[in-house]
């Protein structure tokens, strides 16, 4: 995941925490938002729908869904 994040925010530095949100990362827009979103979707084989994506608040509760996906995909 962190892999991701620093793909697309072409930050090598970026270290995932729980409680992160686009406040804590320059250039977290709506538009790398959405590259977020696809790369992770890439990366973990997995599907969101607007809705799951519109309500998370976090990258913990970010993390909590790929696995979610991830599981019920297995």
């Amino acid at each position: 995941m962190q892999h991701t994040f620093r793909d697309v925010f072409d930050d090598d530095t970026i270290a995932l925490r729980q409680h992160m949100t686009a406040a804590d990362v320059e250039n977290w827009d709506s538009l790398t938002h959405i590259d977020l979103i696809v790369g992770l979707e890439r990366e973990f084989k997995v599907k969101f729908t607007t809705a799951e994506v519109t309500g998370l608040k976090n990258v913990g509760a970010l993390a909590a869904l790929v696995d979610k996906k991830r599981a019920s995909a297995s």
